[in-house]
């Protein structure tokens, strides 16, 4: 199971990658797993304001659609938009080519409430 140092975790299997006050937002390797072959990535929230753990999007799979949400308060500013043609790629490379937004952070305290790595391994295996 691939769960990289670097990024924060949230209970909901999104991983974050902080840059300053913007933070990459994808799934976790044991989520796309869990979801299966992924077919479509939903985002409509492009430019809004989102509060944390409120729905940013949605995944679909081939058999069960499932909501994505926001680790962090924060505007979504970007979209992968090389999810529209290839959703997959949330399978094949969940940390790389696989993120699906980038938010700017409106509130950086929020960070300390994120789960590390081993806190989010720990979550998994139980």
């Amino acid at each position: 199971m691939n769960i990289p140092s670097e990024l924060k975790y949230t209970k909901d299997h999104e991983w974050v990658k902080i840059e300053g006050d913007i933070a990459t937002i994808g799934i976790t390797d044991f989520a796309q797993g869990e979801l299966g072959d992924i077919v479509y990535v939903d985002v409509d929230t492009l430019d809004d304001t989102v509060e944390i753990e409120e729905v940013f999007g949605s995944v679909e799979a081939v058999k069960t659609v499932s909501d994505l949400f926001m680790p962090l308060t924060g505007e979504v500013i970007e979209f992968n938009e090389g999810l529209e043609d290839e959703p997959e790629l949330v399978n094949s490379d969940p940390y790389g080519k696989g993120w699906m937004i980038k938010v700017k952070i409106s509130d950086t305290s929020q960070i300390e409430g994120l789960l590390s790595d081993e806190a989010y391994k720990e979550l998994i295996q139980s």
